[in-house]
């Protein structure tokens, strides 16, 4: 069975300029405006945008407590139950994703600073496994459980050799020795697997991250999306493009949640 397409809703660089200077703070849900309460935590969306249920979100949500941030994700149905179909290669094999992007910086988590968009990301891909120090499915090989989801730090930037108006997780480029986390999987992109375990239950995805800081955390935008990704068929820079936006909970990607 062929993995299911989906149309790419285009993500402008000056769209991503003017979320990251701070200059989009109105909420959306899908086209209509609303108002942010103080006690809103969710992005709320509405139901029946996606053309699965799996991605089909309802809301998003990321909580401060403590020393802990609480990334949440509603769907319509049957979350995580949809994976891509196995292609057997690396190159032109797909990622489903559920990805919080944020405001927080990217030095937060152990990369330079100021790099692109920080986001959480829960993924599934069968034809590779990005994360060497975890034995997701716990049968004693630790390079063949890339199908169970599982979580990412990425950093995400505009690319055109994406596509139009695409986003693409951004490359290290070949000889440069950036600052990296110490989870890095050793990929030539910006992308760190900390194994922080999500829990998918019904129609709910959910992450639970340390954060000595988390609550100054407090106040700094997110949004929601599920997407698929690509991995290129040449295996070079663009490695990983964003190919496919399932749903947006904000609808524009303006980034309008913020952390409570």
């Amino acid at each position: 069975m062929k993995t299911k397409q989906f149309k790419l809703i285009p993500f402008t660089a000056a769209v991503l300029l003017a979320m990251t200077m701070g200059l989009i703070s109105t909420v959306y849900a899908h086209g209509d405006q609303a108002k942010q309460s103080e006690n809103n935590q969710a992005i709320k969306a509405v139901k029946g945008n996606a053309k699965l249920a799996a991605f089909d979100i309802v809301h998003a949500k990321i909580e401060a407590s403590d020393r802990w941030l609480n990334f949440v994700m509603q769907v319509s149905d049957q979350a995580g139950k949809t994976k891509p179909t196995p292609t057997g290669k690396l190159e032109g094999s797909d990622v489903f994703s559920y990805v919080w992007p944020t405001k927080i910086n990217s030095d937060v988590v152990g990369f330079e600073a100021d790099q692109g968009i920080l986001s959480m990301a829960i993924t599934s891909h069968p034809d590779f496994d990005d994360t060497p120090l975890f034995d997701e499915n716990g049968d004693g090989n630790l390079g063949n459980d890339g199908t169970v989801w599982h979580s990412h730090w990425v950093v995400l930037v505009p690319d055109d050799a994406c596509g139009e108006g695409a986003l693409k997780v951004k490359d290290i480029p070949a000889g440069s020795t950036p600052k990296l986390p110490i989870t890095w999987p050793g990929l030539p992109i910006l992308i760190d697997s900390p194994g922080y375990s999500p829990v998918i239950n019904q129609n709910q995805v959910s992450v639970r991250v340390p954060f000595n800081n988390a609550k100054e955390l407090i106040g700094v935008a997110f949004d929601g999306v599920t997407s698929g990704l690509r991995v290129n068929e040449s295996a070079h820079a663009p490695l990983l493009c964003v190919v496919d936006v399932f749903d947006v909970a904000s609808g524009d990607l303006s980034l309008p949640g913020q952390i409570q």
